[in-house]
């Protein structure tokens, strides 16, 4: 039964985050952006701060709370356009076949050969840093794995019974393929998109470290990481929190996304039998 421990354990994790989040204007002690006191520079952990604060005073738990609306919000639409795209093509690449089929082929391929990073690098050096500019360079760069799933399953499913009849029924391709192939093709497609919004949250940080994402002072778990380089051996809780909400949020999805697979693929629950 180790998949229902990562899942119930992966989806705690990721619900925690998510309620912290969510509920960051009450959950918070200070605002994490105007109540900066120089007074408090770089405090320990302690009553008042309880994450301690950083070079500017500032309260580190209620900006890592409010860092987790960003990331999240990042990682969660990020990763919904990049299914929304790689499904799409995939479906119809595998369904229609012909010219299209080789162009989303060539296509997913040289997605496949660049790292997903570096390509959302080059797409924020073009554009101004900020959360719209993300979530284009982060929903452009990643479907490439949707697809290739998509349109393998969509192959192995369009010269079924049940999609004949549906086309002898008169349904059109468009129809068919909301309708018959992509409720079959869920399972595996939420797999991904689980996973891969792990990914987009780390690629969330390390834009954000690197001051292509989200700017200061407004808290982004990365950019938190990036004023911190500095104070990491006279005040590592500056770093040590905001990484610490990084491993947690992406553990936990990483374990949400492993325990759904065994779920949802019979062969896996088999196996565990």
């Amino acid at each position: 039964m180790k998949f229902r421990a990562n899942l119930w354990i992966g989806g705690a994790l990721f619900a925690t985050v998510v309620a912290a989040g969510a509920l960051a204007p009450w959950l918070a002690h200070t605002d994490p952006v105007m109540d900066a006191n120089l007074m408090n520079a770089e405090l320990p952990p302690g009553a008042e701060f309880w994450f301690g604060a950083d070079g500017q005073g500032r309260d580190i738990y209620s900006r890592v709370l409010y860092g987790a609306r960003i990331s999240l919000t990042v990682g969660v639409l990020s990763q919904l356009i990049n299914t929304v795209i790689g499904v799409a093509l995939g479906m119809s690449a595998g369904y229609w076949g012909g010219w299209w089929d080789d162009v989303v082929s060539g296509l997913t391929n040289m997605m496949l050969a660049i790292p997903s990073l570096v390509f959302a690098l080059a797409i924020m050096a073009i554009l101004s840093p900020g959360l719209t500019s993300l979530l284009i360079a982060l929903g452009l760069t990643n479907w490439s794995y949707t697809c290739r799933l998509s349109r393998a399953s969509t192959l192995s499913l369009k010269n079924l019974g049940y999609v004949q009849a549906a086309r002898i029924l008169g349904y059109g391709d468009l129809r068919i393929m909301l309708t018959q192939i992509l409720p079959n093709i869920l399972g595996p497609i939420i797999v991904i998109g689980t996973l891969g919004m792990g990914g987009a949250v780390l690629a969330e940080a390390a834009l954000s470290f690197l001051g292509l994402g989200i700017r200061p002072p407004f808290p982004s778990w990365g950019s938190m990481l990036s004023d911190a380089r500095d104070q990491i051996t006279t005040a590592p809780w500056v770093s040590v929190f905001p990484g610490l909400a990084i491993f947690v949020t992406v553990l936990g999805l990483n374990l949400l996304g492993d325990g759904l697979r065994d779920i949802l693929d019979p062969q896996s629950e088999a196996r565990a039998r």
